[in-house]
C-alpha cells in the first residue's frame, strides 16, 4: 500500500471517529451549557454585589447560594399556597395584577404560557395530526381550543403546530373532521417528535399494549 493510500485512509478513519465522538459529546455539550445558563440566571436572580463581605449575608456572594434561595422561596410559596387564607390573597392580589392596565397584557399572557405547561389547565396534553396544507398533507400538534364557535367558526377547533428546533409555534383554526386524535403517544413524546423535525423516535409500546 501506497504511502499516499495509508495517509488517506487514516485520515477517513480519524474523521469518522471525529463524527462519532461529536454524536456523543454534542448532545451532552448543549444539555450540560443549558442547565448552566438556567442554574447561573436563577443564582444572578439575587444581587450579589450589593452585598457587603463584613455581614451576616455574605454568603449570598457565593455561587449556588442564589439558586438554592430562589428554589426554597417558590417550593415556600407553592407550599402557601395550598392554605386556604394565604390562598385567597394570593387570589386577590392575581386579580388585581388581571385589572391592571398595561400590566395585565403581560401577566395573563405570561401566566396562561405557564398554565398550559405545567399548570392545573394544561394545554398540550392532547396530540392531534392536523390537515393544514393539503388532504395528504399532516402535522403534529396540540388541541389548545377545542371549540372556538365564541370567534364565529363553527365545527373548528384550535391547533398549536410546534416549529421544529424552537421554541415557537403557529396555532391553526381547522375543521373538526382535519384532526386525528393521538392516543397511542404520550403528549411529550408528541412534543419531542414535533420539535426534532421528526428524526426522534416515537414509543408506542401503549398502542402494542392496546392490540394485544
Amino acid at each position: 500500500m501506497s504511502p499516499k493510500k495509508r495517509f488517506r485512509l487514516l485520515a477517513a478513519r480519524i474523521l469518522r471517529y471525529f463524527f462519532q465522538g461529536l454524536l456523543i459529546l454534542a448532545p451532552i455539550g448543549v444539555t450540560a451549557l443549558t442547565l448552566y445558563w438556567v442554574f447561573i440566571t436563577i443564582d444572578n436572580i439575587i444581587p450579589k454585589d450589593i452585598v457587603p463581605l463584613e455581614t451576616p449575608l455574605k454568603y449570598l456572594r457565593y455561587k449556588g447560594v442564589g439558586f438554592v434561595l430562589v428554589l426554597v422561596l417558590v417550593v415556600t410559596v407553592g407550599y402557601l399556597s395550598s392554605s386556604f387564607i394565604v390562598s385567597r390573597i394570593f387570589s386577590l392580589f392575581d386579580h388585581l395584577l388581571e385589572r391592571t392596565p398595561f400590566i395585565k397584557y403581560i401577566y395573563t399572557s405570561v401566566k396562561d404560557v405557564f398554565d398550559a405547561f405545567v399548570g392545573e389547565k394544561k394545554k398540550f396534553d392532547h396530540p392531534v395530526l392536523v390537515q393544514i396544507y393539503g388532504v395528504d398533507v399532516w402535522e403534529m400538534g396540540f388541541i389548545t381550543q377545542a371549540d372556538v364557535s365564541s370567534l364565529g367558526l363553527e365545527g373548528y377547533t384550535a391547533v398549536y403546530v410546534p416549529h421544529a428546533y424552537a421554541i415557537t409555534g403557529k396555532v391553526f383554526m381547522v375543521p373538526v373532521s382535519k384532526v386525528r386524535p393521538l392516543t397511542n403517544i404520550s403528549a411529550g413524546e408528541a412534543m419531542k417528535f414535533a420539535v426534532s423535525g421528526g428524526v426522534t423516535n416515537i414509543d408506542v409500546h401503549e398502542k402494542k399494549e392496546a392490540h394485544a
